[in-house]
């Protein structure tokens, strides 16, 4: 076989010729983003409507069967039981057609009634915050004023509200001030204990530090035991109010004048039935706004 030989010109040619050229390098293109899969949009959408779900059914599930129970006692009674569903919502829709007429100190609206027992509730447990703070501190914080209290407390604590209603008649002779100071005795122990608790939980390393860097009591309070005692203070201040609501009422039976307990007392008087359930359902609506108000502050002091 024959060498085939290539000068320099034939190879410049075959270099030069269309089917020798080099294809051109393909650019990379840019990666797009995925769309949003219909699959997981429906999931989303899922679980969105499982939530609403689990918030709304069961809550309306349960009202739905307590209005049914009720409606069911209501109509064994015959005429003279108690007045059902229906009939108590008409007497609330009159009731609350003019919630705050005035005929008299003993003919007030409903509204008047709630403002006043809101007013001894912020006042006897405002009192009791103001002394069930700083003695819930001193308890937590030194041992001997702890073994001090203890019995005290101990054997105050158990006393039944409404039994701390004569001695505030006679000691203040005017029923304001003694169903304030009912109100206070009845609402200062959950304050003092969880607070007093509060402080005898802070790390031992903490006060240790703070006195070998010779902090004042002072420093101490604002730096040191303040900030880590204030969730257990929320929940003692939580506890209280609850408590000072479920007091106001009994009290103010006993005592008369306005407020709602006065209120519940005189539509007895009156055998108006109606408007004793709906005060129950007042209350029980105050007690549960006043309970979320101070859970949502509690859980932001919780989260800091």
């Amino acid at each position: 076989m024959s060498a085939v030989t290539i000068n320099e010109s034939s190879l410049k040619e075959i270099m030069n010729s269309p089917e020798t050229t080099p294809l051109p390098v393909a650019v990379a293109a840019k990666p797009r983003p995925v769309p949003f899969l219909e699959s997981e949009r429906g999931q989303a959408f899922s679980e969105s409507i499982g939530k609403l779900f689990r918030a709304v059914v069961p809550p309306t599930l349960g009202i739905a069967l307590f209005i049914l129970l009720w409606q069911i006692v209501s109509a064994s009674g015959g005429e003279t039981g108690l007045p059902g569903p229906a009939k108590t919502w008409e007497a609330a829709q009159l009731l609350f057609a003019d919630p705050f007429y005035d005929n008299g100190p003993n003919d007030k609206g409903i509204g008047w009634n709630i403002l006043h027992s809101l007013y001894r509730v912020g006042a006897g447990f405002g009192l009791a915050a103001l002394v069930g703070i700083p003695l819930g501190f001193m308890i937590g914080r030194f041992q001997f004023l702890s073994g001090m209290m203890a019995p005290i407390i101990s054997l105050l604590r158990p006393v039944s509200p409404l039994a701390w209603l004569p001695i505030g008649l006679y000691v203040f002779k005017e029923t304001e001030p003694a169903s304030l100071w009912v109100i206070f005795i009845s609402s200062i122990w959950p304050i003092i204990l969880n607070t007093a608790a509060g402080v005898s939980r802070v790390p031992q390393d903490y006060l240790n530090v703070a006195r070998v860097l010779n902090l004042s009591e002072w420093k101490i309070f604002t730096r040191i035991l303040f900030p880590s005692v204030l969730p257990h203070m929320m929940t003692g201040i939580r506890l209280s109010i609850g408590v000072a609501w479920l007091v106001i009422v009994a009290a103010e039976m006993l005592t008369g004048g306005t407020g709602l307990g006065f209120w519940v007392w005189d539509e007895w008087n009156n055998l108006n039935v109606e408007h004793i359930l709906i005060a129950i359902f007042v209350v029980g609506i105050v007690g549960l706004l006043l309970e979320q108000m101070l859970v949502m502050i509690a859980n932001r002091f919780n989260y800091e």
